[in-house]
């Protein structure tokens, strides 16, 4: 950050209580930390927990896992729970947290979860997909973007599910 966000006046770094040089407007004599987005991904399997849903979106041919931003005033847990449901059509019925990263293209801080939902049925899928379908392990590696930060939580998220997790060792969902 360059300038401040409340009056856009010219950041100066300044020492702040051991934090290190930080940005800080000297107009609002206030220290302006960075200001960054924040979502949350998650790969989406079937109570049997041997099928993950894969999504196409914005008419792009790659297959991503299901994300969404958190809004104001909601965690990331209640974020995962609407957003699978308002993109899929689908209810979570349990889910654990694995990792965040952070994107750079977008300045978005990542939450990374597995989830489990309650139905395979994409019926009630949104028109915000493109498409949506249900993969093997095997198949989900194969299909997903290469390279991308949803290939990188997916293949750490079936490293987990081959260690033979089962659904009691999730958290379960509440609404």
């Amino acid at each position: 950050m360059k300038f401040c966000l409340e009056c856009g006046s010219r950041l100066v770094l300044k020492e702040c209580n051991g934090e290190g040089e930080v940005p800080y407007c000297e107009s609002c004599a206030a220290f302006r930390f960075p200001v960054f987005s924040t979502a949350m991904s998650t790969a989406v399997l079937n109570r049997e927990l041997d099928r993950i849903l894969l999504i196409q979106q914005y008419n792009r041919k790659d297959y991503i896992l299901l994300a969404g931003y958190v809004n104001k005033g909601e965690n990331a847990e209640a974020a995962l729970i609407r957003e699978v449901q308002e993109e899929a059509g689908l209810e979570i019925i349990a889910y654990e947290y694995m990792r965040s990263q952070y994107f750079a293209p977008s300045n978005t801080l990542m939450l990374n979860f597995i989830s489990v939902a309650d139905t395979e049925d994409l019926s009630a899928m949104s028109a915000e997909l493109d498409h949506a379908a249900w993969f093997t392990l095997d198949e989900a590696a194969d299909a997903i973007l290469k390279g991308s930060l949803a290939e990188s939580f997916l293949l750490t998220i079936i490293e987990k599910l081959r260690q033979g997790r089962t659904l009691d060792s999730f958290t379960a969902a509440s609404r």
